[in-house]
């Protein structure tokens, strides 16, 4: 046994290094006879693998050969073999010769030309013997071709054929539903408005027609009743009114005590005054007199104009209605009437007072609802003109009550905004949005913009926050006078103000032209009040930007929003993406996963 108090006997540094040494080499020795051996396994396995696939694709192309030969077999049992003809060898004497001697040939004596060989006519080729010229022959085939693909636009009236009309209605966006459809007009020329209205037409610098005007004039001078569905600003005013002036034209002149010839009724005073203006800028050249009737203004001033001679009353349907139970005016010879905004004038409960209007007119002269009932040429029928941006189910059952086998014109998608406004939608919280609008209005430079709000107190509230922090601002509410209103929208459109706020009075049919920005300081309650206001930018031709504040008070319209903007291809905020109330319809309960069953 060893002593434990024995003192340690340690190894050298030499020594440790050589032992090193020997044990790496031992290492490395052992490392290189395990590589060969797994080398050698390696080289084995793939040998095996090799020999395996070697002998697979043999079987294969045994199997393949054995299939072969049984189909081969079966073949022949069924067809037969295939023996190897004979070759039949020609004699000499039955081969057939070609040549013989000149004295056999007895053409030459029965065929003038071999007789007279310089004296040959040309035939039918320019230059050709016996032939056809195929430069005249491509000539021609060029010449058809160009007609038959001549352009719409450059073909006259008669040589529009199905096709290039579908094409036409396909490049306008246009489509129609309904029977006996006369075809649109493409131009000016070819509406077949009389000489007064086609130069008061030019006076008034209207070069080409729009969508609308080309589909609804020539139904209007036909007197079919139309439903008209169009995007705001498409000219629809002009596609109403020259009709209904042609109209008026081949009546004789009115008496004083007998009432208007026509009636348009619009939603609010403002598109009224509108629609008036549009309205004058061709009666004035046929002598035409038009009035407005609306509300804010005395109904007795109102009611004089109308005794003094009207051919044309444009009015609100609640302020006309007054006047009819008044007895400032009567409708025994009014047979045409133009609804326009049908939709907005439901919206804001006028149904009552238009059906009342309509009511007041003489029933006698409505077309027979029978499409194929012929028509008396001696009588005057009513002619009733509906447009709206919309259809809502209110408007279908008035059109239905009041209108006879209308045809229905669309362009382009009904409630759709269009493609020339970018629409931006911000989240933010209630107190960012006056500094977030101030932003905005700050890049405005020289151009004019719209701020809309829900209520008349919010609106005098952001007016006078603007008109502090030193912008040139007016507003426009109901609360306002009728008097206030005309100042606000003169002054905006004349550029003294270069920002309204308004309230919905100005959402719908008012046109202002130039409008760069629409801001929704509040989002409306539905996708249709937003539709309409930011349809006030983005009009004849023009772009424009829409900017609405979204906030986590309109969850209501989160979903309907949400699939408007997609439609209309715009950015969706991640906010407003992710948020669960945009996901499924308001009042839609979204579906639950299956219950599990446990047994």
């Amino acid at each position: 046994m060893e002593d434990p108090l024995k003192k340690p006997v340690y190894s050298t540094r030499a020594q440790r290094e050589q032992l090193a040494l020997h044990r790496a080499i031992a290492d490395q020795k052992q490392s290189c006879q395990h590589r060969a051996i797994a080398n050698q396994k390696q080289s084995c396995r793939h040998r095996a693998i090799a020999d395996q696939k070697q002998s697979c694709g043999e079987r294969r192309k045994r199997e393949n050969e054995d299939k072969r030969g049984r189909l081969e077999a079966i073949k022949e049992q069924y067809l037969g073999s295939e023996k190897p003809k004979k070759k039949k060898l020609v004699t000499k004497r039955s081969r057939l010769s070609f040549h013989w001697e000149n004295t056999e040939d007895t053409s030459r004596d029965v065929n003038s030309l071999y007789q007279n060989p310089h004296e040959a006519s040309l035939l039918f080729g320019r230059g050709f013997r016996a032939g056809i010229d195929r430069g005249v022959q491509r000539k021609i085939e060029r010449d058809l071709r160009e007609k038959i693909d001549l352009h719409w636009s450059e073909k006259n009236l008669v040589d529009m054929k199905e096709r290039d009309w579908r094409i036409f209605k396909e490049d306008h966006n246009m489509s129609y539903n309904g029977s006996r459809i006369l075809p649109p007009m493409r131009n000016w020329a070819e509406s077949k408005l009389n000489t007064e209205l086609l130069k008061a037409i030019e006076r008034v610098g209207y070069d080409k027609p729009s969508p609308i005007q080309m589909a609804a004039i020539p139904l209007g001078l036909q007197q079919r009743d139309v439903i008209g569905v169009a995007e705001t600003g498409s000219g629809k005013t002009a596609a109403f009114v020259l009709p209904m002036l042609t109209y008026i034209t081949k009546l004789p002149p009115l008496s004083e005590e007998n009432g208007p010839y026509a009636v348009v009724m619009a939603p609010t005073r403002e598109l009224a005054q509108q629609i008036q203006d549009e309205t004058v800028k061709f009666a004035h050249y046929l002598g035409i007199k038009v009035v407005s009737v609306v509300g804010g203004q005395s109904i007795e001033e109102q009611g004089f104009r109308i005794r003094q001679g009207c051919e044309v009353v444009i009015a609100t349907p609640g302020r006309l209605l007054d006047c009819l139970e008044r007895r400032y005016c009567v409708l025994n010879q009014c047979n045409y009437v133009v609804l326009d905004e049908a939709d907005r004038m439901i919206d804001m409960g006028f149904e009552p007072q238009v059906a009342g209007v309509l009511d007041a007119m003489p029933s006698s002269n409505m077309k027979p609802e029978n499409q194929d009932e012929e028509l008396d040429e001696k009588k005057i029928y009513r002619t009733t003109y509906m447009f709206s941006a919309t259809m809502p189910p209110a408007v279908e059952r008035l059109a239905r009550k009041y209108l006879r086998n209308p045809v229905v014109v669309t362009i382009g998608t009904a409630g759709k905004t269009t493609d020339r406004i970018t629409q931006h939608v911000v989240m933010v919280k209630e107190s960012d949005k006056m500094y977030k609008l101030q932003r905005l209005l700050d890049e405005l430079g020289d151009k004019i913009a719209i701020v809309f709000n829900n209520t008349k107190k919010q609106a005098d509230t952001v007016a006078k926050n603007l008109d502090k922090a030193g912008y040139r601002v007016t507003i426009l509410h109901g609360g306002k006078s009728q008097e206030q209103r005309d100042i606000s929208l003169e002054g905006f459109r004349t550029r003294r103000y270069n920002v309204l706020v308004a309230t919905d009075v100005a959402g719908r049919g008012i046109d202002i032209p130039d409008v760069a920005h629409v801001i929704n300081y509040d989002m409306p309650y539905n996708v249709e009040a937003y539709t309409h206001r930011i349809g006030r930018t983005g009009r004849a031709g023009k772009k424009g930007v829409a900017t609405t504040f979204l906030t986590l008070q309109d969850t209501e319209v989160f979903y309907d929003l949400k699939q408007m903007l997609i439609q209309s291809n715009s950015s969706v905020p991640p906010e407003l993406a992710r948020h669960e109330a945009s996901k499924f319809k308001p009042g839609r309960i979204p579906d639950r996963p299956p219950c599990r069953i446990y047994h």
